[in-house]
């Protein structure tokens, strides 16, 4: 697979947005609805408490892995689209700006978009740079730049992490293991659930077996699959086929017609699984 690397060690998104664009890139715009439909069901309350309202108790928050630049929680948290922001981010007057203007823009430009039922997203991902920007355009409400899959969290993570309803992940399961997730679910009262869209190149088995010695099941939706990006390559797509048909799908009117997809793996107690299977969760939307 093509590496974008370079795209997370930016001061800002506009590298992200550009790269990937060009790309059709679109994972975050397919988990905005299944997130908004799992917000709820994960424990979060129907009209999240406002600053104004807080009592010093706890307050639900999201765990966004891999979050890179908080893309998730804009699209999350504001009244805007994936395509507004591709739009935005590859426009000529945003261009124009150094990073620090476009953060005081970004800022604005959220704050004026705002849903009322915003949730708290913390991120976490390996790329400084691009945590930063999310805490500074006021998209993460904290931000860890830590890896779990070479040291377990620090103390702050750890505690930030402690009212956690929902954790996502819309890119890069395939270079995390159970390591990553384990400590942020273990020996909690109640453990988050965990949404996951993973690439059909790939397996989310190991993560599941290891979240399984937990008391936690995880259920793949196996009713539909979700366009990740184009290929950037015939070498690329060919890797694709090969692996997708290796791990037992077929890759006929996906992956041969030029596309990376995914599928949504979601992870909870067993008790909530069996009282209310993902298929219902997802044919209720």
């Amino acid at each position: 697979m093509t590496r974008f690397d370079h795209i997370y060690r930016q001061p800002d998104p506009r590298s992200y947005f550009g790269t990937l664009g060009a790309l059709g890139y679109q994972t975050p715009r397919h988990a905005q609805s299944v997130f908004r439909r799992l917000l709820p069901l994960a424990g979060f309350p129907e009209v999240p408490k406002r600053p104004a309202d807080q009592d010093g108790g706890p307050q639900a928050t999201v765990l966004d892995i891999c979050c890179s630049y908080g893309i998730n929680a804009a699209l999350l948290n504001h009244h805007v689209t994936l395509e507004e922001l591709y739009d935005r981010y590859t426009s000529p007057q945003v261009a124009r700006l150094t990073t620090a203007e476009l953060i005081e823009s970004d800022r604005r430009y959220y704050a004026a978009r705002r849903r009322p039922d915003a949730v708290p997203v913390i991120g976490l991902d390996i790329a400084a740079p691009a945590i930063a920007y999310g805490r500074a355009a006021g998209l993460l409400e904290a931000g860890f730049a830590e890896n779990l899959e070479a040291a377990p969290p620090s103390p702050a993570l750890y505690r930030a992490t402690r009212d956690t309803r929902l954790i996502t992940v819309t890119g890069g399961a395939s270079f995390l293991s159970a390591r990553t997730f384990r400590p942020l679910l273990e020996d909690r009262r109640e453990p988050p659930w965990v949404a996951t869209f993973v690439l059909r190149t790939g397996s989310y088995q190991n993560i599941a077996d290891g979240l399984a010695l937990l008391g936690l099941t995880t259920e793949k939706d196996t009713s539909r699959t979700y366009p990740q990006r184009r290929f950037t390559g015939i070498d690329e797509q060919q890797y694709a086929i090969a692996a997708v048909s290796a791990a037992g799908d077929d890759p006929r009117g996906k992956e041969t017609d030029g596309h990376f997809h995914t599928a949504l793996h979601l992870t909870r107690p067993a008790t909530h699984a069996v009282a209310r299977p993902l298929h219902v969760l997802l044919r209720d939307r």
